[in-house]
C-alpha cells in the first residue's frame, strides 16, 4: 500500500511541475520585491496552516511577513492592513466563503490581493488583483477529500518563492546569521574557526627540510594525524599526514624515514582564513564527497595560526 501511495504522490507532483505557469510565479515575485509594506498570508483550514508556515519562513530571511486569521480580520484586525501591503490568499478551491467575503474589504484598504488557487475560473481568481494557479489533479485519498497533494504544492510554491526573494535581496550567510542568533542555526552561522581551532603549542609544526624520522614524535604526540609544514615565517608550505607516512612505508620501507618532509608532503594544502565561520570550514572540508578533509590549517596575515579538526566541528554540533 505504501509503495502505491508513494508512486501516486510522485505522479501528482509530476503533474504539478509539468503544468506550472511560471510567468505567474515571476509576477508574484516581482510584486513582493516591489512591496514597500508588509506581506501577509491568509487561508482557512489546512491552507491556513501552510500560509502560516510560509509567512514564518519569509520572516526567517528578514522579510516583513505575518499570517492573518481571516475571521479576525473581519472583527478588527483589518486595521493592520495598509495600501502598501500585499496579501496572498491560499485556497485549494477558490470558493471558500470566509475568504471571498474578506477580499472587498482588503481592497478598500488599498492592499493588493494575490490568489493562490488550485482550481481555474474560481471566484477567488476573479476577485484577486492577480493569481497563481497551483495545479492539482486529485488528493491522495480515494474520495479526493483529504488535503494532501494540494497542501504539498502550496508549500512548494511558498518555499520556492521565499528562496527567490532571498536571492533577489542578496541575503548571504552573514545576514542570515543575524536573524538566527540562537539555537543550532545560530551556532552554525556564528561560530568562528578560532573558537574551535588548536592554537600555538597545540599545533604540530615542522619545516620542509626536516627529516621524516625527526618529526615522528611531533606527529604522534599532538594527535592531529598530521604535521603542518611551514617556513621560518610560519607561511604555509604544505601538510604531511600519517596517511602519507603509511603509504610511503608500504612502498618504500624503512628508507622512508631518511627522506625529507618536502618529498612526501602535500604541497597544495587546503586552508581557510581565521575570520571564516566553522560552518564555512566544514563545507570546505566536505566539498569532495569521496574524500573529506579531516584537518584544516587556519591562516591570518599569510601565517598559520591554528589547525581545525573535523571532529571538533562535529563535537560542537555544527
Amino acid at each position: 500500500m505504501i509503495k502505491d501511495l508513494v508512486e501516486l504522490s510522485k505522479k501528482h507532483l509530476d503533474n504539478f511541475y509539468n503544468n506550472l505557469e511560471l510567468a505567474q510565479w515571476e509576477h508574484v515575485l516581482n510584486v513582493l520585491m516591489q512591496t514597500r509594506g508588509h506581506i501577509y498570508l491568509t487561508g482557512i483550514g489546512k491552507s491556513g496552516y501552510i500560509a502560516k508556515k510560509i509567512a514564518m519562513t519569509l520572516v526567517s530571511i528578514g522579510t516583513k511577513s505575518s499570517f492573518l486569521d481571516p475571521l479576525n480580520l473581519l472583527h478588527g484586525d483589518l486595521g493592520m492592513v495598509d495600501a502598501d501591503d500585499v496579501i496572498l490568499v491560499m485556497s485549494k478551491s477558490g470558493f471558500t466563503k470566509e475568504l471571498l467575503d474578506l477580499i472587498p474589504f482588503i481592497k478598500k484598504r488599498g492592499a493588493k490581493v494575490i490568489g493562490c488557487v488550485s482550481s481555474k475560473d474560481s471566484p477567488l481568481e476573479r476577485l484577486s488583483d492577480s493569481f497563481v494557479y497551483l495545479p492539482v489533479v486529485s488528493e491522495l485519498d480515494p474520495n479526493n477529500l483529504v488535503p494532501t497533494v494540494s497542501t504539498q504544492v502550496q508549500l512548494i510554491f511558498g518555499d520556492i518563492l521565499t528562496i527567490a526573494v532571498m536571492k533577489q535581496k542578496g541575503i548571504g550567510l552573514d545576514t542570515y546569521a543575524t536573524f538566527h542568533p540562537a539555537g543550532s542555526i545560530g551556532k552554525k552561522l556564528l561560530t568562528k574557526v578560532d573558537e574551535l581551532m588548536l592554537k600555538e603549542s597545540e599545533v604540530p609544526y615542522c619545516e620542509p627540510q626536516h627529516f621524516i624520522k625527526d618529526i615522528l614524535v611531533e606527529l604522534s604526540l599532538k594527535k592531529c594525524g598530521c604535521v603542518v609544514v611551514v617556513d621560518e615565517k610560519k607561511a604555509l608550505k604544505g601538510i604531511f599526514t600519517d596517511g602519507d607516512l603509511r603509504r610511503s612505508l608500504q612502498f618504500n620501507g624503512p628508507q622512508t624515514l631518511e627522506g625529507k618532509v618536502s618529498d612526501l608532503m602535500s604541497k597544495e594544502a587546503v586552508f581557510i582564513e581565521k575570520s571564516a565561520t566553522a560552518f564555512e570550514a566544514k563545507k570546505l572540508m566536505q566539498r569532495d564527497n569521496k574524500s573529506w578533509i579531516n584537518v584544516l590549517p587556519i591562516i591570518e596575515n599569510d601565517q598559520v595560526v591554528g589547525l581545525l579538526r573535523m571532529h571538533d566541528i562535529l563535537n560542537a554540533g555544527i
